[in-house]
């Protein structure tokens, strides 16, 4: 899979690179059900027309951007992480856009011209809520009439578990009280991030949510290697400690990806200083 940075400087020259394509559409932050149920329908139009699929995010949230940096914007994962899911899903070609306030100021026309006709879309794929434009006019139910009628236009409806629908915020609010049990069913996978080592403890790699303080049941990968251990993550949600555990197997800076499995409930939480 190819990863494309978009910006008011090289649009031009991605417009003259570009070919036909199918595209799904949407920021899919932590790529949820919801999400891989709109990239899915997309990779399977692409097949229909024999076409490449291609996804386009964008890249800062636009919460961030429109209040000048005064607003913080939890991430369910980096782009890097966002791409692997990606590739994994079918897609051929992945467009983030740098989302600056010349593009919150296009509006859905110009946005389905520049973004979409312009870059070969024939098909675009998007979810019921999916929003474009200037102060989010456009929306999907419009986006034939946005596009001349060059364009055809696949809406794909919610995805739901235990009837709630399923989207980033709920996530983020599962993270926030330590309610991960349940993300094999949303996600399609456990909850994971990636740490640093720094001799004492373990610290968030940027990008990724922590979940609420509390203790877990957890599996650090370290190369080849897994440990089942239990972790206390700190109350300002910045630092993992290991509970009852030697932690020798690992180098000052090193890197590891941890897989969250559940909170263990009714423990008594210790956090160590260095």
């Amino acid at each position: 899979m190819e990863t494309i940075y978009l910006n008011a400087t090289n649009l031009g020259y991605w417009k003259n690179k570009s070919t036909s394509n199918v595209i799904a559409l949407g920021f899919f932050d932590g790529i949820h059900k919801g999400h891989q149920k709109v990239i899915r329908t997309a990779v399977k139009k692409a097949k229909e027309k024999s076409l490449p699929v291609t996804v386009m995010s964008f890249f800062p949230h636009p919460k961030v951007v429109l209040s000048n940096g005064k607003k913080k914007f939890d991430y369910i994962m980096p782009l890097t992480e966002k791409g692997k899911v990606l590739e994994s899903l079918g897609v051929d070609i992945f467009y983030i856009v740098e989302f600056d306030k010349r593009f919150a100021s296009l509006s859905p026309e110009e946005y389905v011209a520049n973004y979409l006709l312009d870059f070969g879309v024939v098909h675009a794929v998007a979810g019921y809520d999916f929003t474009y434009g200037k102060f989010g006019a456009g929306h999907i139910d419009r986006m034939v009439e946005d596009g001349k009628d060059m364009l055809e236009v696949t809406k794909v409806g919610k995805v739901e578990f235990q009837g709630e629908k399923i989207s980033s915020t709920s996530i983020r609010e599962m993270l926030a009280t330590g309610s991960i049990e349940n993300f094999p069913h949303i996600l399609g996978r456990s909850y994971e991030l990636e740490c640093k080592w720094n001799g004492n403890s373990f610290e968030p790699l940027p990008y990724y949510t922590m979940p609420e303080s509390g203790c877990y049941s957890v599996t650090i990968h370290k190369n080849n290697k897994l440990f089942q251990v239990n972790v206390n993550v700190s109350d300002d949600r910045n630092t993992i400690y290991f509970k009852d555990y030697k932690n020798s197997e690992f180098s000052n800076g090193e890197k590891v990806t941890i897989t969250w499995h559940n909170r263990i409930e009714n423990e008594v939480v210790y956090f160590y200083s260095s």
